[in-house]
């Protein structure tokens, strides 16, 4: 996905997988279907490491930490124009990635909330479902071009900016804390 998606012709894609494009057809009717099915597979895989993170029953800022680096890193290497390219010329794809974000995203990011504020690592006066939202179109935010184009923003440098905003607008005293205890020396810069 280094390229977008709309530059890839099914020859490209043929050719980068060592197959003739004969094959490929026999496993996909379109380039529609193989896009479509790609990112199925992707948010699959993408919620199995998102729920084994949530599992290792870390406190609430130590989870947070652990997802932004999990998504800085499947971050890194795609192109900003896969979000235009998805909406305009993929509309069922875009549509299940859509349903991603403001199902399982949604209900992660707000389970996160709530665990902060419970363990009191979070300020107790705020809104987890209002929060949560503005964090997913803070993080939509961060693919649109208008806002950051690539000519003058790092897609991981925004990212990072981001969730340095967003982990200490919710921070307690007591969470902002243990946040510099315990990340001040690491290569994860949202302190």
């Amino acid at each position: 996905m280094r390229n977008g998606i709309k530059s890839m012709t099914m020859d490209d894609i043929a050719r980068n997988l060592g197959l003739s494009k004969k094959t490929l057809y026999k496993s996909f009717k379109d380039k529609a279907d193989l896009v479509y099915k790609v990112l199925e597979n992707y948010l699959e895989e993408d919620k199995k490491a998102l729920n084994s993170i949530c599992l290792l029953k870390y406190n609430a800022i130590d989870e947070m930490y652990a997802i932004t680096k999990h998504v800085g890193e499947q971050i890194k290497d795609i192109h900003p124009s896969i979000h235009f390219d998805l909406e305009k010329y993929y509309p069922q794809a875009w549509q299940i990635f859509i349903n991603y974000k403001l199902n399982f995203i949604f209900s992660c990011v707000k389970a996160n909330l709530e665990k902060g504020i419970e363990e009191q690592l979070y300020r107790e006066n705020l809104n987890a479902a209002i929060i949560a939202k503005i964090h997913i179109s803070r993080i939509e935010a961060i693919f649109d071009s208008n806002i950051f184009p690539v000519s003058e923003f790092r897609f991981t440098d925004v990212h990072n900016q981001v969730m340095r905003y967003h982990i200490r607008g919710i921070a307690s005293e007591k969470g902002l804390k243990y946040m510099i205890k315990k990340y001040k020396n690491t290569n994860l810069d949202l302190i």
